[in-house]
């Protein structure tokens, strides 16, 4: 079970962006995410007219490693470790180590 995933918000704890927040848009692999906002770059782009697409500069979000965002805690306004706990019907939850609430999914 993964510990990020897709619609979840977190806050990057390192980096460029660090103290941004955002919401995972996708994840790349196994260890990358696309964060909204996030670890966004200029990428020039050449026209390409079967496709209907104009040249120029474009912004483009690229992947983040996992291991530099932290899933975001409403409860306490900060990031957050997770864990994952069984519950007694025998499905996975995921929640927050500080307080111990499930994560809202």
């Amino acid at each position: 079970m993964e510990k990020i995933r897709k619609g979840d918000e977190v806050i990057v704890i390192a980096g460029r962006d660090k103290g941004k927040r955002g919401s995972v848009l996708s994840r790349v692999d196994a260890a990358h995410l696309l964060v909204d906002g996030v670890n966004v770059v200029k990428k020039h782009q050449r026209p390409n007219p079967m496709k209907g697409q104009t040249g120029g500069i474009v912004d483009k979000t690229m992947p983040i490693d996992q291991s530099n965002v932290m899933l975001f805690n409403p409860a306490t306004g900060k990031g957050d470790r997770v864990g994952i706990r069984v519950l007694e019907d025998g499905k996975k939850v995921r929640f927050f180590k500080s307080n111990g609430e499930l994560v809202k999914a």
